[in-house]
């Protein structure tokens, strides 16, 4: 044989046939902790989309997805107006699925208690798959609680949104099996500061409706069946309802000016959207749009988080599968200890979000408790802030553990870190979300409460969280150059929520890793110097991922 036709040596081979979901045991974990009496149940619904988010046919179509990205078609060869974007068969496949396991709006319509935990973990697994579609899924799943400030439009549109039927194409609601919703709130001129939106709305005779004219400088999904749109109408910045086809058929006066170039999230057909004279319902008070749309904001967050720890998750999973099959200086990359600390180090940062993901989004099926709304109110601002600003930093650390193949666009490992800074932007960049961590603090006195309770159940457990908790409080208790400290707050706050909820509910081995580090100061401000006294290797173990046999 021609010794260089010899199959390859001492190269790993790609990550698949695996379960996402029953390999993960931070997920698991997450899950049992939270999902009480129904966590089983939980995770065996969920085993299949782990199974098929691990196959190889799954990793095909991520990388076909975003390799032939959407194509926008302005009109067709005559010259009439067609404003509809092209996506590539895998596209259509990845939102058949996620639609199908029920990651959209089903959970709330849902009799289940854990209806809205168990989406969340299996949009963690799903979205390692590939982030893009999850986008309109995300957005599809969010727009309900904003819905229900109409009565009538709730029940107009949920039944169609909490569908597990994928239905693409641009038709009457009505005559569809599934819908989609997006949202339209940046313009170019104010981006976050959406009180300086210029979009008019014009109200008609009949009541509630209106016709926006103006221009949306982000807007996802173009393709999808209705958007929440914010415009100024004559009382103030309102929300409204903008169908993409009307009841007749007809489409709405809706162009889309093109899709924008961007840096990941390719397979997404991100668009500038102009409208005129386009038809619009009222959604809430005028006035209130901001308020109204708020709690869509409140639920995408909560998915920045989610979509953020996967991330994590899927870059962790590469790089120890990776480490564990090859080989260097004489023995396996993942056995010698300078990788042991890198690989243990990422591993404590991919677990603390995850455990804090699902302990947020377990909130969400308690809407008359309290405390956990309150929670809900400072922790999503907290690890939106945090979690997603970690993310890039982590992602970079996984790709080098890969060498030059990580850096190879076949690894997949470059889309993943193109994706990573994605959700430190969408629903408010860092300094948005600190300063809305300073606004609850001042606001909402029980969403300070709600964190202390939080932290406070394992007080004593760890010195290094009690010393933690008590520097945020002398921080706060001084609130000269407050904005000016508003990332310092943020993050110290965010690390302590992941402490206690790793101390409570995770892994005492990463709990005694994660406080070292991130509380302690123990640490050399980069990932892999992790200190000594700590159990790495069981760490390791826990994260790299097992064949399903």
């Amino acid at each position: 044989m021609d010794p260089l036709q010899r199959a390859p040596e001492n190269q790993a081979t790609p990550l698949v046939g695996y379960n996402v979901v029953t390999a993960d045991k931070a997920l698991t974990g997450a899950i049992t902790a939270y999902g009480g009496d129904k966590a089983a149940d939980v995770i065996e619904t969920l085993t299949p989309l782990g199974s098929l988010a691990g196959s190889a046919e799954a990793r095909e179509h991520w990388h076909l997805a975003n390799e032939y990205e959407p194509r926008l078609h302005i009109s067709d060869r005559y010259g009439n107006r067609l404003d509809e974007v092209e996506f590539h068969p895998s596209w259509h496949w990845l939102m058949t699925q996620g639609v199908g396991f029920g990651l959209t709006a089903a959970p709330w319509i849902s009799p289940s208690p854990v209806a809205h935990l168990e989406r969340a973990a299996g949009s963690f697994a799903w979205g390692q798959v590939e982030q893009g579609h999850m986008c309109p899924i995300t957005m599809t799943y969010a727009v309900v609680p904003a819905l229900r400030a109409d009565d009538a439009l709730a029940k107009q549109w949920t039944t169609g949104l909490a569908s597990t039927a994928y239905d693409f194409g641009l038709r009457p609601p009505e005559q569809k099996q599934g819908l989609l919703a997006g949202m339209g709130m940046t313009e170019k001129q104010g981006g976050s500061d959406l009180r300086t939106n210029s979009t008019i709305a014009t109200p008609t005779s009949t009541h509630g409706e209106y016709r926006l004219t103006g221009h949306k400088w982000f807007t996802s999904a173009p393709m999808n069946d209705m958007f929440l749109v914010l415009a100024q109408a004559p009382e103030g910045i309102s929300c409204f309802v903008v169908p993409r086809v009307l009841p007749d058929g007809s489409r709405n006066a809706i162009s889309v000016l093109r899709l924008k170039d961007k840096l990941g999230n390719r397979s997404n057909a991100s668009s500038e959207l102009e409208f005129r004279d386009t038809f619009a319902l009222r959604l809430g008070d005028e006035g209130r749009g901001i308020r109204t749309i708020i709690e869509m904001v409140s639920a995408t967050r909560m998915d920045c988080i989610l979509g953020s720890a996967g991330i994590m998750r899927k870059a962790l999973a590469e790089a120890a599968w990776h480490t564990s099959h090859r080989s260097a200086f004489g023995a396996t990359l993942a056995d010698q200890p300078a990788m042991i600390n890198v690989l243990a180090d990422l591993a404590v940062e991919s677990e603390a979000a995850t455990t804090v993901a699902l302990r947020l989004a377990s909130a969400v099926d308690k809407p008359d408790d309290p405390h956990e709304q309150a929670l809900r109110r400072i922790g999503l601002a907290l690890e939106k802030f945090w979690v997603c600003k970690r993310t890039p930093f982590m992602v970079a650390e996984a790709l080098e553990c890969l060498g030059g193949n990580g850096y190879i666009e076949e690894s997949g490992m470059p889309l993943l870190f193109r994706e990573s800074p994605l959700n430190s932007i969408w629903e408010g960049s860092g300094n948005v979300n600190a300063l809305d961590v300073l606004r609850a603090l001042t606001r909402e006195p029980e969403s300070l409460e709600a964190w202390l309770t939080e932290v406070g159940a394992v007080r004593g457990e760890d010195a290094r969280l009690d010393t933690a908790v008590n520097e945020v409080l002398t921080e706060l208790a001084d609130l000269s150059e407050v904005e000016l400290r508003a990332r310092r707050i943020a993050g110290r706050m965010a690390m302590c929520l992941q402490a206690a909820l790793l101390l409570k509910d995770g892994d005492p081995t990463v709990a005694d890793a994660f406080c070292a580090s991130r509380l302690a100061g123990d640490w050399g401000g980069t990932f892999g110097t992790l200190p000594r006294g700590l159990d790495l290797a069981t760490i390791v173990e826990r994260t790299t991922p097992r064949l399903e046999s």
